[in-house]
């Protein structure tokens, strides 16, 4: 009868959903505080950076724990160059190009002037050059000197069947080659002067609004004189690019099909393409805050857990004359999720590995904190078991699902699925999978470097709340989605962050597995990660 007893209760307790850990009241005080006047936005380089990084090295201290920086810092410096183009003129075939209208330009190089005359302008599709694919869309010409215009996202976003794109690039899904940073990239490796990305909302992920968030401003870490980025760099609106191709005898619209295709080869438009700026720039020493939890048995080995402390700082007035964007939910209610777990982990037992608890700069520019952390680790990356990031919760309360960012990609899911049931809840993988979210949050940096990895963010998909379902999921997405980077995210007393609260539990009870000796995770057969981890295969036992 004891045993029955005891084998019905063992049944029960697995049966009931996990107990909450996270506290709602908190996060919210906490998005409150970074999200207030006082913290100006949150940009780099500005009195917002020193008041936020000094709030939170302090509420670390009060926690209890320990400095997680190089020499017993709880600061990693990173050096960025901060740029602003000045008034100044744009022109394609003589028609002057509206700044924030037509185009939204930025330049990241440290250069007092930019001066294009007259460049000639080539239409390269989307720039993929992936010879895994057997797809190449320069086909060797050259573009150096010349003005580069892009399609956004992959070949394969809206290719239909019989066209060659169809499953090369993983569909709906965007790669690495469907986002900007990597065009930028390659249009610099290819010695161009300037490079256009053809705005699409669809294609994009986001509306107009947020490509051209950034009012000519831009930030970069600082680089060598062998790495280099390009000149002129920004996106051009659809409407002005089908006025461009139209001036130039080009039908955009065809050109995009043409693009679809393996035979695409670069189109030289009848026309061509003039800039001059002036450029302010300063070197700023911007600063990724970094916390631990020595490990018991393993304190060579890591765990991190991470979000970006950055928003946008003041832009220009909204119709109601607001200029601050607080970035209350993108990311201090991430900043709020990494404070929380590491509240709960330092009143827990001691893990064997080491803990680290990172607040990024310059995510919102580039992941520029988290990408300089990752050329300049403090902790081996080989060593690092994970990295777990929170950027972007849901705010409507509850849900019955969680969103998966990049579903199949690692060994992660599986602990993430089992820490779910454990809350009563299912995973559902992102449904909007053309934003290219995996790409665009601080995971990446280390990601890029074999360290598996796993994002929880909002932007993935409507929750299936458990107070109105998908169709109430998507109501508050769709919501938020219109104050993305906007001066209208701010902090509410309305927000119902249970949901929240359990989205952070989620990586609490991830991070309880993974604190424990002998555990590494996988990237899964085919990932394109997967070779780069195992080559540091014999560091880890």
């Amino acid at each position: 009868m004891r045993n029955a007893l005891l084998a019905l209760a063992l049944t029960t307790a697995l049966a009931a959903p996990a107990a909450a850990q996270t506290d709602p009241q908190q996060l919210s005080e906490i998005v409150r505080t970074l999200a207030s006047p006082e913290f100006g936005g949150r940009a780099p380089g500005t009195a917002g950076e020193k008041t936020t990084t000094d709030w939170l090295v302090a509420r670390f201290k009060s926690l209890g724990l320990e400095p997680g920086g190089a020499d017993g810092a709880w600061i990693q410096p990173v050096p960025l160059v901060h740029t602003r183009l000045g008034e100044g003129k744009a022109s394609i075939g003589g028609t002057a190009l509206a700044q924030g209208t037509d185009v939204a330009l930025t330049t990241v190089r440290a250069d007092p002037h930019i001066a294009i005359n007259d460049a000639p302008i080539v239409f390269v599709g989307y720039g993929v050059s992936a010879p895994e694919a057997k797809w190449d869309d320069f086909k060797g010409v050259d573009v150096r000197g010349k003005v580069v215009v892009f399609l956004v996202n992959d070949p394969d976003f809206v290719a239909r069947p019989g066209e060659d794109a169809i499953g090369r690039f993983g569909g709906k899904r965007m790669t690495y080659y469907g986002r900007w940073t990597y065009k930028y990239e390659e249009a610099a490796r290819r010695g161009a002067v300037a490079a256009l990305i053809v705005h699409d909302t669809d294609a994009a992920g986001y509306p107009w609004s947020t490509a051209n968030a950034s009012n000519g401003e831009n930030y970069d870490i600082v680089r060598g004189a062998d790495d280099q980025r390009i000149p002129l760099q920004g996106w051009l609106s659809h409407e002005a690019a089908e006025r461009l191709f139209a001036a130039a005898g080009q039908d955009l619209a065809r050109l995009r099909v043409a693009a679809r295709s393996a035979s695409f080869r670069p189109v030289a438009l009848n026309t061509r393409f003039s800039a001059d700026f002036p450029v302010t720039a300063e070197r700023i020493e911007s600063a990724n805050v970094l916390a631990k939890i020595p490990g018991a048995k393993r304190p060579d080995e890591t765990v991190m857990f991470g979000a970006h402390w950055d928003a946008y700082g003041e832009g220009p007035a909204d119709a109601t004359g607001r200029t601050l964007r607080p970035g209350a939910n993108d990311d201090a209610l991430g900043t709020a999720g990494v404070i929380e777990l590491a509240r709960q982990f330092k009143a827990g037992p001691k893990p064997d590995r080491t803990l680290v608890f990172a607040l990024w700069t310059g995510e919102e520019r580039g992941l520029l904190g988290s990408e300089y952390y990752a050329a300049h680790p403090v902790y081996p990356l080989a060593k690092t078991a994970a990295n777990l990031t929170l950027d972007i919760l849901q705010t409507a309360g509850p849900a019955k699902d969680v969103t998966l960012v990049g579903a199949g990609a690692s060994s992660l899911d599986a602990l993430l699925a089992d820490a779910a049931k454990a809350q009563g809840r299912t995973i559902t993988p992102e449904t909007a999978s053309e934003r290219g979210l995996f790409y665009r949050a601080d995971h990446f940096s280390v990601v890029r470097r074999g360290v598996p990895s796993l994002l929880l963010m909002a932007l993935g998909g409507a929750p299936d709340l458990k107070a109105g379902g998908r169709e109430a999921g998507q109501k508050w997405l769709d919501a938020y989605m219109a104050c993305y980077h906007k001066t209208c995210d701010t902090w509410s007393a309305d927000w119902n962050l249970k949901g929240a609260a359990e989205d952070v539990d989620l990586f609490h009870a991830m991070g309880e597995r993974l604190s424990k000796a002998g555990v590494w995770p996988t990237w899964s057969a085919g990932s394109e990660f997967l070779a780069l981890r195992n080559k540091s295969a014999g560091e880890r036992r």
